[in-house]
């Protein structure tokens, strides 16, 4: 039952992200990235990608909108959104979806789920799950060995479970 829950998530996450309405529609956005390790990447790091992006050891582009897949996943400025798998990921910026890292790193505003061994989400909103889950604000769940919420959290630090709503 959970392994088809998960299952019909990223698809769901996939295809809403994939047709999803970009709001910087006037920038030419390239359906798929190839990179081994930026700069040695199909497009230029400045180049946004709506569609597939694969990073066999880093690949780093200013948003991604769609599948994110790789060993270390980086986007520099504006929201991405989608589903990102990897070993870290990281969002200079915002990022709307679901973030499956064992690193997650969201410096901006984040949206959704972050399952991983260490999620950070500067200004959060859905779940956390992992060991290590911290937010500078928070709406919504962590669940994991050690749970922070800098502001407005049910408690500051907190293990196995801590909210805000």
């Amino acid at each position: 039952m959970l392994k088809r829950a998960v299952l019909l998530l990223t698809v769901l996450s996939c295809c809403t992200a994939l047709f999803a309405v970009d709001s910087h529609a006037q920038e030419e956005t390239k359906p798929i990235q190839l990179a081994l390790l930026a700069p040695v990447q199909l497009f230029d790091e400045d180049t946004p990608i709506s569609g597939i992006r694969l990073n066999l050891l880093y690949g780093r582009n200013t948003r991604v909108s769609g599948l994110d897949w790789g060993l270390v996943n980086h986007t520099t400025e504006g929201q991405s959104m989608g589903v990102q798998f990897g070993l870290v990921g990281i969002a200079d910026d915002g990022f709307l979806g679901w973030q499956d890292n064992f690193v997650n790193i969201t410096k901006g505003d984040f949206e959704g789920f972050q399952w991983g061994a260490v999620n950070y989400a500067n200004n959060g909103n859905g779940l956390q799950l992992g060991l290590v889950n911290y937010a500078r604000t928070m709406k919504g769940l962590q669940i994991g060995l050690i749970n922070i919420i800098k502001q407005g959290g049910q408690f500051p630090v907190f293990p196995i479970v801590n909210w805000s709503f």
